[in-house]
């Protein structure tokens, strides 16, 4: 494989850091991508919330194809302001692989098939999170957990919100057959052992088997998450404790306050804008985005002299999702009424009361 490595855009770069910093313990490093401003609004979301979560220090590993100028613009600042490092690499497509046409298979494709090319080899491990993710939970716990000999780790899809088993395709037919009682797992999260990736040349062996299937329209229809779980027989997957990734698409409300993080993966069944949901599912994204709009609007003044003007459709969908919240903290607060004068009531988490209507 050809042309990887860094750009040399950094948090090297001179933006002043906050002081009052004090981070503990080895660096933890985290694989995203994301294209677009709404993806790029989530994924501030998403380091915000691991930042709070996580007393070790962090450093952010991006794609740069798909980051917008303005993206680009505001990294130094939010890493200085909240305290982490960032780094932003790139990769060629190899002329003798296969190559996608479409945007988001490109970016599926990135996310999978050069992860022992895109990184410095001095690099030992990267987690990769969804950007649309929220995190609760300590990364350290995830970063030190033994993968058994595997050269990375998935959570199996969540088995538990039964008005979704139509949807379980994994259950049926040829991936019933294929996966031979394994688990089918979801690609929003996982651990890269990147040592023992690369010593089992686990990325060679991906590349081929991507290849071979690849120029069949009919395969990979999710091509980063179903590139992993076919090839699992040749490249093994460490199976990682079900409440590191809950949705409440595949996931009953009764494992939602285990959870360490929470993903807004898409539901077949409802097809509910991510953002709208996002007020309703995870309490504490209200908060998170009103911080991140706040400060993003802050620094744009500053560098451009004006904040980005919203797009009628990123108003709109702003605008959904804080009448959600408010129709969210309304119901939950009725509920808490309610149950108050159940012995039961007060134990119920506050967003399964929320959302127990819509599963």
């Amino acid at each position: 494989p050809e042309g990887s490595g860094s750009d040399g855009s950094s948090s090297s770069d001179p933006v002043p850091a906050n002081p009052t910093f004090k981070w503990h313990g080895e660096t933890i490093h985290i694989f995203s991508v994301a294209s677009g401003h709404l993806y790029e609004r989530f994924l501030k979301i998403m380091m915000l919330s691991m930042r709070r979560n996580t007393k070790n220090p962090l450093k952010f590993w991006f794609i740069k194809n798909w980051l917008s100028p303005r993206f680009k613009d505001f990294l130094p600042h939010i890493a200085a302001e909240y305290g982490f490092e960032y780094e932003l690499v790139t990769y060629k497509w190899p002329t003798w692989l296969h190559k996608q046409t479409e945007k988001q298979r490109i970016i599926w494709a990135y996310k999978l098939l050069f992860l022992d090319v895109l990184f410095p080899l001095t690099l030992n491990k990267v987690i990769f999170v969804d950007a649309d993710q929220v995190i609760r939970a300590d990364m350290k716990d995830l970063w030190n957990m033994d993968l058994k000999g595997a050269p990375y780790a998935y959570t199996p899809f969540c088995d538990n919100n039964k008005e979704m088993e139509g949807y379980r395709f994994w259950k049926q037919g040829f991936w019933r057959d294929h996966l031979a009682g394994k688990p089918y797992h979801i690609s929003a999260l996982y651990v890269v052992d990147l040592v023992r990736f690369r010593e089992t040349a686990a990325g060679d062996q991906l590349r081929i088997i991507y290849e071979n299937l690849s120029k069949d329209p009919n395969s990979l229809a999710n091509l980063d998450q179903d590139l992993p779980n076919y090839a699992q027989h040749q490249v093994p997957i460490f199976s990682l404790p079900q409440q590191w990734l809950w949705c409440e698409s595949w996931c009953g409300n009764q494992t939602k306050s285990a959870a360490k993080t929470i993903d807004l993966c898409n539901n077949p069944m409802t097809k509910e804008p991510k953002l709208k949901g996002a007020a309703r599912i995870v309490k504490e994204w209200p908060s998170l985005d009103a911080e991140v709009r706040a400060y993003t609007d802050d620094v744009e003044k500053r560098l451009y002299g004006f904040k980005q003007v919203e797009t009628p459709q990123e108003k709109a969908a702003r605008e959904a999702a804080e009448k959600s919240a408010k129709e969210t903290a309304t119901a939950a607060a009725g509920a808490g009424a309610v149950g108050g004068a159940d012995a039961g009531g007060g134990d119920e988490d506050d967003d399964a009361v929320a959302t127990k209507a819509e599963l």
